[in-house]
C-alpha cells in the first residue's frame, strides 16, 4: 500500500527507487524506515516459519482515532510443516477441492515479478476510487500469526481495527510455489 499515494506522509518525505521493475516512492523518514525494517524482519521470520496468515495495515485519523482505511493481505503458505490450525486441510466442506491447499505449479521469476507489478499498479490506481484522507493520519501494522508463534515483547494483542460501515474491494492476488497473497482494501465512505 502506498503512503505516498494516500498522502499519509508529506511528499517531501519520499524518494523514488526502482523495485520489481517499477519506480516506487519509498519513505526517506528515518523513524518510519526503522519501524518498517523492524516489522519486516519479524515478518520474514514468521513467513519462513509458516506462522503468518494475514498482514493488515490500518490508516487511522490522528484527530478522531477513527480507522479510515484497512489494507488486508491474506497469506497462504504452501507446504507448511507446523501443526497450526491454519495448516490443516479441510476436505469435508461443501464445494471444497482436495487440491485447494496444494502448491501451484512452479513459476518463473519473471512471471512472479509480473504479478507483483500488477498488484502494485492496482494499489497505485486505487487512489482513483478511494476517498481523500482528511487531516493527519498515522498507520498501524497488524499481523495474524499462529498461536504458538514467538512474539517479541514490544508487540501486543490488538482488535481487528475494522472499518465501521466500510466498503470493501478485493484486489488482485499473486502466488509463488511457496505462498499466495490475496489483497483486500476496506475504506470509510465520506460522510
Amino acid at each position: 500500500m502506498s503512503f505516498f499515494q494516500r498522502g499519509v506522509y508529506p511528499a517531501e518525505d519520499f524518494t523514488a527507487v526502482k523495485k520489481y521493475g517499477l519506480t516506487m516512492m519509498v519513505t526517506a523518514d528515518d523513524q518510519v524506515k526503522a519501524y518498517i525494517k523492524k516489522i519486516m524482519g519479524q515478518l520474514k521470520e514468521w513467513m519462513y516459519g509458516g506462522k503468518i496468515s494475514k498482514l493488515v495495515v490500518v490508516i487511522t485519523s490522528k484527530e478522531t482515532g477513527e480507522h479510515v482505511e484497512r489494507w488486508q493481505f491474506d497469506v497462504q503458505i504452501f507446504g507448511k510443516t507446523g501443526t497450526s490450525k491454519s495448516s490443516k486441510k479441510t476436505t469435508d466442506q461443501e464445494n471444497s477441492t482436495p487440491e485447494a491447499s496444494d502448491a501451484p505449479e512452479e513459476k518463473t521469476e519473471s512471471e512472479i515479478q509480473a504479478e507483483i507489478q500488477s498488484i502494485f499498479r492496482q494499489i497505485t490506481a486505487s487512489v482513483t476510487f478511494l476517498p481523500m484522507l482528511d487531516g493527519n493520519c498515522t498507520f498501524n501494522v497488524l499481523v495474524y500469526a499462529d498461536a504458538d508463534s514467538e512474539v517479541p515483547m514490544e508487540w501486543g494483542d490488538s482488535d481487528a481495527k475494522e472499518i465501521k460501515n466500510g466498503e470493501k474491494v478485493q484486489l488482485r492476488s499473486f502466488s509463488t510455489s511457496s505462498h499466495r497473497v490475496d489483497t483486500l482494501v476496506s475504506y470509510r465512505l465520506a460522510d
